[in-house]
């Protein structure tokens, strides 16, 4: 299961991971996101090789500014912290699911 995560966090766990990990820049308004929600959810729940984070662009605003987010949802595939992969907009689970694996 994915979790929403805020700055403090976010540079624990992404910038100073060693693992890869996928964070979905997310807005509580945004319809695109609600849909790619529970996608992003199941996918967590199968990829055990991977980190599955949210972040609240409303909330977190300095990390939407830090990674240039201006659409929503904008999902990163970080790897030993530094961007790896971004997609924009919603994502089928099969294409988002290539794109983790690829990265494992």
């Amino acid at each position: 299961m994915s979790r929403i995560i805020n700055t403090e966090e976010f540079n624990v766990e992404v910038e100073n991971g060693s693992e890869t990990t996928v964070v979905d820049f997310f807005a509580t308004w945004c319809g695109p996101c609600k849909m790619l929600a529970p996608v992003f959810d199941e996918l967590s729940g199968d990829i055990d090789e991977a980190k599955f984070l949210k972040v609240d662009i409303d909330q977190s605003l300095e990390l939407a500014r830090k990674f240039q987010v201006t659409t929503v949802p904008t999902v990163i595939v970080f790897k030993d912290g530094e961007e790896a992969e971004r997609l924009v907009g919603f994502i089928p689970k099969q294409k988002l699911e290539d794109m983790v694996k690829a990265h494992i």
